[in-house]
């Protein structure tokens, strides 16, 4: 079946359009019926499975039912909100379908010019804005769609392209602005449901954004998201630069979906109504016809008047002729500076390229000595490491001699340290010995001591006891004579004790002599000891700088490879600059022969004028007079007129696309300058 619809006259097509339509027609119907099936499958999809997610809603309670608790207030808000929800939804369904059914029936890639397409991304704008919370800032209030869009980039790794390229557009300075380029980017992505399903999937980080009964945290959600789904049959190509989308404002346009509605009730109809309006198409197509005989008599006279108009244009084209060819004098002299200025460069060039040729054989010479320096260096340096490892192994000889040397004298001194302590143990037992000595003295003077307290007491009582005087007389000297012996006892014991006192200080000394020199041999060992260690370290660094000039060798072998690196690029850099310039050289010979045709043609455009037929009667060449038999003909390049013998040869021309009629002159000359520039 087919659908009519009353068009207006303005809109008839001409009967040569209407013939190219209906060859295109059955064409476009042969690649667009599978794809308007398909759509049309997807739109019943999406409407069961809008209607069995309104239902799930309603058994789940979302509905609010009759006779609650709640106060009037509440339950007229939550209505309020879920017609809301179910206005907005019913928008979304409606834009959906009109641009599934507009981009299949225009079978091309929608621009953002398009306004199905405008009006669906406000529809979704206004879904995505359904029960956002309000956020305080120092500035003031925010309240954009733009914050859990970018939860998208955390949530899945795909999108963060979408984000960063947002965020990298300049003209973008607000957040609905950068939501509204992230939904086109995502639609051209034709990942805009699956970003949407996984924010849904995480509706605990939504909440942060929306109110408990807005249409993302519903099921009315899920319903989008799977209608959104049908928006991938859709290639958009959408160009975010130049376009202002932060001050876009977001207005729904219902005329469109009118126009829908009323087309659907049309083909509701029946067949009369499609009768009818085809009648109608048949009267406004003879109408049609009447009309454009009226316009073809207009454009009759318009051509008419535009011919004459031609020819004025054509005394005006004179004019621009000559001031074409002033304006063509100037680009010569153009083209002659641009020559010098380009031979000049080719010069300036080619002595650069010398310079550096100059500057390279000099480096290479320079680079070749010191590889001979360095080379003779290593060599030397090979030689010194060689005695010096000589020397190592001498010197750790001697060192293993001298630790043999320390431990003997370790030994020694181990066994003289045994020695000296067992002459301080003697040493202690004589100090012992004296001590008791000493003793003993100090305890014969305390009886002496007694014993004078005691003559002195008896001789206080000689007065009153004389009597007893003579009879202690004897005692008194035989005490005398044993206090004598006592007295050569004491004196014999202090002559002995002197003399082992004697005698224990030339030990004491001998000792003192035999620790002063050990000690002299311990420290001359030590210093010879810190001397070797001094000789080991002095080795080590000696090694060490070894080492690092060993290292350097090292950098320096590296240093030369680079050289010759760069050596070899640099003459792969002299290559390619002497092909540029044999290439600059063909590009100069070859605008030097296109100056001169261009020369010879403006020579040929100056000195060549086109004769009229009334001033020539006889043939330049031959000089015969024209006739009847001998009939005038111009030569294309020269403008002159000769007979038919003087100008059978045809050539092509540059300002004619086929061959054409040339003098033999002309033929001559053009043959020898086609054969200049073949060579």
């Amino acid at each position: 079946e087919e659908d009519f619809e009353v068009i207006d006259k303005k809109q008839l097509p001409e009967a040569a359009e209407l013939s190219s339509e209906g060859k295109a027609k059955p064409e476009e119907a042969r690649w667009s019926a599978p794809i308007l099936s398909l759509a049309r499958k997807a739109s019943e999809n999406l409407a069961l499975g809008y209607g069995s997610a309104l239902r799930s809603a309603s058994l789940a309670g979302l509905v609010p039912k009759a006779g609650g608790s709640d106060s009037p207030a509440k339950t007229s808000a939550r209505c309020h909100t879920m017609e809301e929800r179910a206005n907005l939804m019913n928008m979304m369904k409606l834009s959906i379908k009109i641009l599934i059914q507009s981009a299949l029936s225009l079978g091309r890639t929608l621009d953002s010019d398009f306004p199905p397409l405008q009006q669906f991304f406000v529809v979704l704008e206004h879904c995505l804005k359904h029960g956002l919370k309000v956020k305080k800032t120092f500035i003031g209030q925010n309240k954009s769609f733009f914050g859990p869009l970018e939860l998208v980039e955390k949530l899945c790794p795909e999108a963060s392209d979408i984000a960063t390229s947002v965020k990298n557009l300049p003209e973008l300075k607000t957040a609905v602005g950068r939501g509204r380029a992230w939904l086109y980017l995502a639609l051209m992505q034709k990942k805009l449901a699956d970003y949407l399903k996984v924010l849904l999937d995480h509706k605990h980080l939504l909440s942060e954004f929306y109110e408990p009964d807005a249409l993302m945290m519903e099921e009315e959600g899920a319903v989008i998201v799977g209608l959104l789904v049908g928006l991938n049959v859709i290639d958009a190509n959408l160009c975010l630069k130049g376009e202002d989308l932060d001050s876009q404002v977001g207005v729904i346009d219902f005329s469109l979906y009118l126009k829908e509605t009323q087309d659907s009730d049309g083909k509701q109809d029946g067949g009369i109504t499609a009768v009818l309006d085809q009648k109608h198409y048949v009267e406004e197509l003879n109408r049609h016809l009447s009309c454009t005989v009226a316009d073809l008599q207009n454009k009759i006279d318009c051509l008419e008047k535009t011919n004459s108009k031609l020819q004025e244009e054509l005394a005006a084209a004179t004019d621009r002729i000559g001031s074409l060819q002033e304006e063509q004098q100037q680009l010569k002299q153009q083209n002659e500076l641009i020559r010098e200025r380009s031979e000049k460069s080719v010069e300036v060039t080619k002595e650069d390229t010398k310079v550096e040729l100059d500057t390279y054989k000099q480096s290479r010479q320079g680079l070749d000595e010191m590889y001979s320096d360095v080379w003779k260096q290593l060599k030397e340096e090979k030689k010194i490491r060689l005695e010096l490892e000589k020397e190592l192994e001498l010197q750790i000889g001697m060192k293993t001699e001298m630790e043999i040397a320390m431990k003997l004298l370790e030994k020694d001194t181990h066994e003289k340290q045994d020695t000296l302590v067992a002459l301080r143990q003697q040493l202690e037992e004589v100090k012992s010995i004296n001590l008791q000595m000493f003793h003993k003295s100090q305890n014969a003077e305390c009886s002496l001591q007694q014993k004078t307290e005691a003559i002195s007491s008896f001789e206080g009582k000689t007065n009153e006891m004389m009597s007893s005087m003579k009879q202690m007389e004897e005692r008194l000297q035989q005490a005398e004579k044993a206090r004598q012996a006592a007295e050569e006892r004491c004196n014999k014991m202090k002559q002995e004790l002197a003399g082992r006192l004697d005698t224990c200080r030339q030990q004491m000394s001998q000792l003192d002599s035999k620790c002063s020199t050990l000690e002299k041999e311990l420290k001359s060992e030590k210093e010879q000891r810190q001397t070797l260690q001094k000789e080991l370290h002095q080795e080590k660094d000696a090694t060490t700088l070894l080492k690092t000039e060993l290292q350097q060798m090292e950098g320096l072998k590296k240093e030369l490879r680079k050289l010759q690196d760069e050596k070899q690029q640099l003459e792969k850099v002299c290559e390619e600059q002497e092909q540029a310039l044999q290439e600059m050289g063909l590009h100069l010979s070859q605008s030097k022969l296109k100056m001169e045709d261009i020369k010879e043609v403006n020579k040929a455009l100056k000195g060549h004028a086109w004769l009229k037929d009334d001033e020539a009667t006889h043939c330049k060449q031959c000089e015969k007079e024209f006739s009847i038999s001998r009939r005038k003909h111009h030569c294309r390049n020269c403008g002159d007129i000769f007979c038919n013998t003087c100008s059978s040869n045809e050539l092509a021309l540059p300002s004619y696309p086929k061959p054409v009629r040339v003098c033999d002159t002309c033929h001559t000359l053009l043959l020898q300058r086609c054969s200049s520039n073949s060579s």
